[in-house]
């Protein structure tokens, strides 16, 4: 990748060359072109993978996101980092799945009813430590200016905001802390963070920057100016997905991400920039994520696959798809890639720099993993428990293969001398069956095996904790009568 860039710099300072003999007042017009991409990350909150026009959506208009996708290279297997919010931004801005970071689940492990957990889950951090150096950090060590604009969600306090994260620049806000946030003219806030996005893209045009654009949108709750919803209230509704108040929030962050690639282009820097568009976790269960099993806060497909985009002009092929499974741990290293940065001393990262993908080239098989010690309550529809979105898991994802390992029954009922009998793993082949229904743990013995002993390996290799302790408070629920 790095000769197909170095020729790209060469035709742009020979473009520039030319263009300055014919016109010192072409040239003034013109953005100074930086050796180095800039980068633009744009991460939607709660969007499914099947919540774009480009996914097949037959409700949802998004023209702004579907054009990038022409223009762009669509990673139809991409992942978060984790089943919701806080965990998964974590992973982004770390580089590093939660065994390491303690981000596990937003505010708390043990939501749910206290006397259905079996064991005591392990606790959660709920801020991203001062001494992981983040994915902002390294690009600033790298030359970049660096902003963020939008939800942070990964602390509470000036230690542990953005500007003490690696941001020069940083306009985080929320209900919490802004007055102004149900503002019925902006009431999720895209317009004002598509405003002082591109704010810092004019601003800092003139050297390689790094943006990382979180809306709150598709979050609940669903809001969007009035005008959006009568435009979709006179649509009929669509087969998969009938929500038009979604449809309408949805369709106006569309319009937010439309608001900055018009600047880049009206800059003329759309052509040396990366632009990757992604979401923090799976659907809400207002949009419906078939044929994926789940919704946000489970581990199963429905949960943690996202849609994703990269669009990077001379590097990426306009139209093109990856089959490859990429998480969003793998962002930190291919953006320090692209940047020419090299990786923070001592920082440990999981991901793997995926920008062979880019340009259609094989990429090494590799296994991808989720960790998740803790107790999620409010089931809505596709758990295995009536009672939690997810109980305690971890997740190996290899090759077309995925093995679910719960680990109140791998801990509490016998482990691995009682797998056949005990229910502690769920086992599926994604190329056959993308809802996992058929459980194949005991019929693909052999390879239920080997992924978990590879997850086992993982484990030790990060540090993971499980939970160990029984809860003193759970009560066993009554056996029914047959």
């Amino acid at each position: 990748m790095q000769n197909r860039i170095n020729s790209i710099i060469k035709s742009v300072c020979l473009a520039c060359i030319i263009v300055f003999s014919f016109s010192s007042a072409a040239k003034a017009e013109k953005s100074v072109v930086s050796a180095k991409p800039n980068i633009v990350l744009i991460f939607i909150d709660d969007m499914g993978w099947k919540d774009a026009g480009f996914m097949g959506s037959d409700l949802y208009r998004t023209p702004n996101i579907d054009h990038l996708a022409k223009e762009g290279m669509v990673f139809t297997q991409a992942y978060a980092g984790a089943g919701n919010c806080a965990p998964s931004r974590a992973c982004l801005i770390s580089g590093q799945y939660t065994p390491r970071h303690g981000v596990y689940a937003v505010n708390s492990t043990d939501r749910g009813p206290k006397n259905l957990m079996r064991l005591v889950p392990i606790p959660n951090r709920k801020d991203l430590a001062t001494g992981n150096v983040t994915i902002a950090e390294a690009m600033k060590a790298a030359g970049y200016a660096t902003g963020m604009f939008g939800k942070w969600h990964l602390g509470y306090n000036d230690e542990t905001f953005p500007a003490a994260q690696g941001f020069d620049v940083a306009d985080h806000f929320s209900s919490s802390n802004n007055k102004n946030f149900n503002n019925d003219n902006d009431p999720k806030h895209i317009y004002r963070i598509a405003k002082e996005a591109c704010q810092f893209i004019e601003d800092h045009k003139a050297r390689p920057f790094f943006v990382y654009i979180s809306h709150h949108a598709t979050h609940m709750g669903i809001q969007a100016r009035q005008e959006m919803y009568d435009k979709f209230e006179k649509l009929s509704g669509g087969k998969q997905h009938t929500h038009k108040k979604f449809a309408a929030m949805n369709c106006q962050m569309d319009d937010g991400v439309g608001i900055v690639l018009a600047k880049l282009k009206e800059l003329g820097l759309d052509d040396n920039t990366l632009v990757v568009f992604t979401s923090d976790n799976g659907a809400l269960p207002e949009s419906s994520p078939a044929p994926l099993r789940g919704h946000k806060g489970m581990y199963y497909e429905g949960g943690i696959r996202v849609p994703m985009i990269v669009c990077w002009p001379g590097i990426v092929k306009p139209g093109t798809t990856c089959d490859v499974p990429v998480i969003n741990v793998d962002l930190y290293p291919t953006f320090l890639a692209a940047a020419g940065g090299g990786v923070p001393t001592g920082k440990v990262l999981d991901g793997a720099d995926i920008s062979l993908l880019f340009e259609s080239k094989p990429f090494s098989e590799r296994s991808i993993f989720w960790h998740f010690p803790g107790y999620l309550d409010k089931d809505t529809g596709g758990s295995r428990s009536p009672d939690f979105r997810t109980r305690p898991v971890s997740v190996i994802r290899k090759g077309d293969w995925k093995l679910h390992l719960y680990h109140e029954e791998w801990i509490l009922d016998g482990g691995r001398d009682k797998i056949d009998t005990n229910n502690s793993v769920e086992l599926y082949n994604l190329k056959d069956d993308i809802s996992e229904r058929n459980n194949l743990a005991n019929v693909n013995t052999a390879k239920r095996d080997e992924l978990l002993s590879d997850l086992l390996a993982w484990f030790t290799h990060t540090n993971a904790l499980l939970p160990s302790e029984t809860n003193p408070n759970y009560a066993a629920p009554a056996k029914k009568k047959k």
